[in-house]
């Protein structure tokens, strides 16, 4: 294997580290498309008729993989047909948490134990009695449930020590629990819970009562403990997310009301990176259609999405997602019983922003935008309809009930023809979409733009983990690197070139809420704003979230508590990847393995207008600095997750 079958040198990094698979006498993965081949094959596996049925469906999976147009999540990638006891699920929520002390410490073993597996997880702990409340028979105080968030952090820390993958948890709490002042201000430490991702669950009345500035009861097992102020309460939220970028909210009410499993489940927690709220024992596997594949003659007035290869490579991606379900390994059998009895899976995608720029199209226009949910609506659809041809071919969830399911307002949103088709089969997967943040598998295709994020930076350093250390590396995105690759000279600045600190918070919020209505699980996504912006505007851009439509939020301002894994070009840096010593992405046809001679390259679109069409959150409104917006701090969000090492989505997992 050469590194030429790579797009990139990072990529060969990453399918060295993470997916390749090795034993202890040596490797089985010889190529990528050995490792593509071997997931291909373990998914096919549990089809019916026979062994040119499999072989059939290998070709298929194996196909959208090689090209680049699918991408399984990692713990797909890397754990299907390994030999290993891990799941391939990225995401998890563990049962509810007794309150009651062995309950709450066999809850942190399920947590251990999914870990262990590989897999992430999240956890309500509103369901524990808030500090200094009696504990009967015993003659004490309780410590309350952030005190017990530590004890999880301390086990996810000694798994680390035993060699494990870092762990990724999810903590979440509700805006009325008695500790809430406690849980939204406990990473103000900076050593305290690192593994933990926060969520405040904010409901409905909570904003009603914020918009109202009315009083605000905190309350356990309906005793009031004090009243507060709902609005002084929203903005020590506010505040301490502006200071130290914890905690992100989750809009509970409007999770549970839209979910299409509501007649069979409720909601109190999400996967550590927001994408996948889940009930008690939920469990979810990940998959993104790579949008910056499926781009014809890209830079040119002709670039336009391939459409029907976009229906087909979803139908092919829902079918390999659903048979992941049954190969897959599941750390509890509770966790087995509830993938099954719902077959949820979560679809998304990845490469939007480096898709949008082949088209010549800013990331913070309207036009955009409008691409950005065509195309969502075009994957919802196709996923809904191929789903319920698998269940008219291997029959529908167990848990699905007709008159409920349809109507749940996401399938009620459907088109008639695609209810008709359910009404009729039946439907095999209880939710389909979710749009994750990729930051690892979007660096395995070549440095795609992650998720539905705009490009963080066009060239970059970035630090990589290795077994002896830790080394830089130049980075480049896809996109600017095939830019480059075809015309032989950088782009044009300004135009659709732009990158996060360009773009102003709404920009942020108004892309998520163009695709959300076509995603039927949640997105992870991170609202970049600079360190200058205003605390009160800060504050003022969750409820433009909530006001949207969006089920969560997650803001990111540069402040001093978080660390850093990007870093600015230095001048030397930026010579030597100019002159060719730093190795950069090279353009590949759209199957790596097969390298035909490219086409001479037409004229590229020259430089546009670089004006934003979102309208300002103010007449105050604070653009970014035009730097790299981790160099800031040196810490750079990806989705959801700040540093998230072990859900398969960062750049550092």
């Amino acid at each position: 294997m050469t590194a030429d079958e790579f797009l990139a040198p990072i990529s060969r990094d990453i399918w060295e580290q993470k997916y390749r698979l090795k034993r202890t006498d040596g490797a089985i993965d010889q190529s990528l498309d050995d490792t593509f081949w071997r997931v291909a094959k373990a998914a096919a596996s549990v089809e019916d008729g026979g062994k040119d049925a499999e072989d059939g469906w290998a070709q298929a999976f194996h196909s959208a993989m090689a090209g680049l147009a699918f991408l399984p999540a990692g713990r797909i990638l890397a754990g299907a047909a390994a030999g290993r006891n891990v799941t391939l699920f990225n995401c998890f929520v563990l049962g509810t948490i007794s309150d009651d002390l062995g309950a709450i410490f066999d809850s942190a073993k399920q947590a251990a134990l999914t870990m262990q597996a590989g897999g992430g997880i999240g956890h309500d702990f509103s369901t524990l009695r808030p500090r200094g409340a009696a504990v009967r028979g015993v003659a004490a105080t309780a410590s309350g449930p952030v005190s017990f968030m530590d004890v999880w952090d301390a086990m996810c820390r000694t798994l680390m020590s035993a060699g494990q993958r870092r762990g990724a948890m999810m903590a979440t709490l509700r805006c009325d629990h008695p500790d809430i002042m406690e849980f939204i201000t406990a990473k103000s430490d900076p050593a305290r819970l690192r593994n933990f991702n926060l969520s405040v669950l904010v409901t409905d009345a909570f904003i009603a009562a914020i918009k109202a500035d009315a009083p605000w009861p905190l309350i356990f097992e309906e005793k009031i403990y004090s009243t507060v102020s709902a609005r002084a309460l929203w903005q020590a939220i506010a505040q301490s997310n502006y200071d130290y970028a914890e905690p992100g909210v989750v809009f509970i009410d409007r999770v549970n009301a839209v979910n299409n499993l509501a007649y069979c489940e409720t909601i109190y927690a999400t996967n550590p990176c927001g994408e996948q709220p889940l009930p008690p024992y939920g469990a979810c596997l990940l998959g993104s259609i790579n949008l910056a594949r499926l781009i014809d003659k890209p830079f040119t007035a002709r670039a336009t999405l391939d459409e029907a290869r976009l229906r087909g490579t979803v139908a092919v991606a829902v079918r390999m997602l659903d048979n992941v379900i049954d190969i897959s390994n599941y750390p509890l059998s509770e966790q087995r019983a509830e993938a099954v009895s719902k077959r949820r899976i979560g679809l998304g995608v990845t490469g939007l922003a480096d898709a949008l720029i082949f088209l010549n199209l800013a990331y913070n226009t309207q036009s955009a935008r409008n691409l950005a949910k065509n195309w969502m609506h075009i994957i919802q659809d196709t996923a809904y309809r191929t789903s319920a041809a698998l269940a008219a071919e291997k029959g529908a969830f167990p848990l699905y009930d007709e008159t409920s399911f349809l109507n749940r307002p996401n399938v009620r949103a459907l088109s008639k023809s695609t209810r008709a088709l359910i009404a009729q089969n039946g439907l095999r997967n209880g939710c389909l979409t979710s749009i994750a943040p990729t930051g690892t598998i979007s660096l395995l295709a070549g440095n795609v733009s992650s998720g539905i994020e705009p490009v963080f930076d066009f060239r970059y350093q970035r630090r990589i983990k290795t077994q002896s250390g830790s080394r830089e590396e130049i980075v480049e995105d896809y996109a600017h690197a095939r830019y480059r690759q075809m015309y032989a000279m950088p782009p044009p600045s300004g135009g659709a070139w732009v990158t996060a600190t360009d773009l102003k918070p709404l920009d942020h919020l108004l892309m998520q809420a163009a695709v959300q209505p076509y995603v039927d699980s949640a997105i992870s996504k991170t609202i970049n704003c600079p360190a200058s912006i205003d605390p009160a505007e800060f504050e003022n851009l969750y409820l433009q979230a909530y006001d949207l439509g969006l089920k969560g939020c997650t803001l990111f301002r540069p402040n001093e508590i978080t660390g850093s894994i990007l870093s600015q070009l230095t001048s030397d840096t930026e010579s030597m990847a100019n002159e060719g010593v730093i190795r950069s992405v090279s353009a590949r046809p759209e199957n790596p393995l097969e390298r035909p001679a490219m086409p001479p390259a037409e004229k590229p679109f020259g430089p546009t207008s670089t004006t934003s069409d979102t309208p300002s959150v103010s007449q105050n409104q604070t653009i970014p600095d035009p730097v790299s917006p981790v160099s800031q701090t040196g810490f750079r969000m990806e989705g959801s997750c700040r540093i998230c090492l072990n859900c398969g989505h960062s750049h550092c997992s």
